[in-house]
């Protein structure tokens, strides 16, 4: 049996669900945070210590103003209730990407990750404004800075999630079966399952197949 220590999701397929039901993308948008919920929940249970959610990436900013201001109220709206009961939870938060937003929202996160800094029970990484392929020209400019060697050793330590095991398992819903710049280098030796449901019908049910799938996989790295 396969242990997890880290799960990685891409959570696609909200606007499309949205309309589908004949309503607007940002109530898909809004119907996918429960999805979030059920999800960390389920994590717990399965005494899993990384999440990494890919909730804004470097190209969502080309998405409609009026969008990309009701993701961002949705963040706001849902740490300032939740942040709390997550620390309760001894649940960590930690943002991979650059923190180029709002004052109001950057106090938020700053904030977040500072209340849940020493909790060990679960560490959630969103990944806002974040891309892969700037997070590791970002790492080796570190690295050229120090003068140090480039090596795998030296780009993994000056990535965004340095202290963090890589993902064993990458799962994306909404039948797309790209990685969309998303953890590039940590996903060398991940497990990819890509999920037909769209982000909001995802469910706990769903989450669990996927884990006992993986836990029977027979991991080579290489060898035979």
């Amino acid at each position: 049996m396969n242990p997890i220590k880290h799960v990685a999701i891409i959570m696609d397929g909200n606007g499309r669900w949205g309309r589908s039901k004949g309503k607007s993308r940002n109530f898909g948008h809004k119907e996918g945070l429960k999805t979030v919920e059920k999800i960390i929940k389920e994590t717990l249970k399965n005494k899993i210590k990384y999440l990494t959610l890919y909730a804004f990436s470097t190209e969502n900013w080309k998405r409609p103003k009026n969008e990309i201001n009701y993701l961002f109220s949705l963040l706001n709206n849902f740490l300032s209730k939740k942040i709390k009961e997550l620390n309760e939870e001894k649940i960590k938060f930690y943002v991979i990407g650059k923190k180029k937003f709002n004052k109001k929202l950057n106090r938020l996160l700053n904030y977040s990750e500072k209340l849940t800094s020493k909790n060990k029970r679960l560490q959630i990484n969103l990944a806002l404004n974040y891309g892969s392929k700037s997070e590791i020209i970002r790492a080796i400019n570190f690295i050229k800075k120090k003068k140090l060697g480039i090596n795998e050793k030296n780009v993994s330590k000056n990535l965004y999630t340095s202290n963090i095991p890589d993902p064993d398992i990458l799962i994306r819903t909404g039948n797309r079966k790209r990685l969309s710049n998303f953890l590039l280098w940590q996903l060398a030796y991940s497990e990819i399952f890509f999920e037909k449901k769209l982000w909001p019908d995802f469910n706990e049910k769903d989450y669990n197949k996927i884990l006992n799938l993986f836990k029977k996989i027979k991991r080579n790295f290489g060898k035979i």
